[in-house]
């Protein structure tokens, strides 16, 4: 479990085709510090296994699955990536629970500069909809961020200069697309109210 507080503003190295997925190689240097082979690691809010671990850098392997539901098959060589630890018994959960688990790819549509502040707004699946709800929570690229405004197909969320200076989220520009996890409360709710008589 993580987050959505970025700890690391990584950058690809490379994304190695193997026989039926991917190798993800990511240069990092504080993430690095206390993880070892084998530990969960957010990448774009993509749950990997951290492996090949160094001062510098680790790497990681990409499922075919997570290949098709991810960005992560989008990166390349200089890209930058949000890094993030999985949470321990004394972290503090600032942000909000995800999971690393992407529930699909959104778009980004645009961002309007109001100073150091930033509103960015972000299109989405119609599938995620009926998950999404002003004032909630969503993270996109691994960043945990709260729904400012909620449209049919797009919401907007309001970025304060530390999360737009570490984060990748400055560095995208109009139809990149990006990773959304939706809450992980909605979902169980979802499952545990009754179904709809035929």
């Amino acid at each position: 479990m993580f987050t959505g507080l970025i700890e690391e503003l990584g950058r690809v190295i490379a994304v190695e085709p193997t026989a039926a997925g991917a190798r993800l190689v990511v240069s990092a240097s504080l993430v690095t510090s206390d993880i070892s082979n084998g530990d969960s690691i957010a990448v774009n809010g993509v749950c990997l296994t951290a492996l090949d671990v160094t001062p510098d850098s680790f790497t990681a392997d990409v499922s075919p699955e997570t290949l098709q539901r991810t960005t992560i098959g989008d990166l390349r060589p200089a890209f930058p990536v949000n890094l993030e630890r999985a949470v321990t018994i004394s972290t503090r959960l600032g942000g909000h629970m995800v999971q690393g688990h992407v529930d699909g790819r959104g778009t980004f549509l645009g961002v309007i500069d109001e100073g150091d502040f930033h509103t960015v707004t972000i299109g989405f699946p119609t599938e995620l909809d009926r998950y999404l709800v002003e004032k909630g929570s969503v993270a996109v690229d691994g960043i945990s961020l709260t729904i400012a405004r909620l449209f049919e197909d797009s919401f907007e969320v309001a970025i304060i200069p530390k999360t737009w200076q570490v984060t990748s989220l400055s560095s995208h520009g109009p139809g990149d697309k990006v990773n959304l996890e939706v809450d992980i409360i909605a979902k169980y709710v979802e499952k545990l109210l009754p179904k709809p008589a035929k």
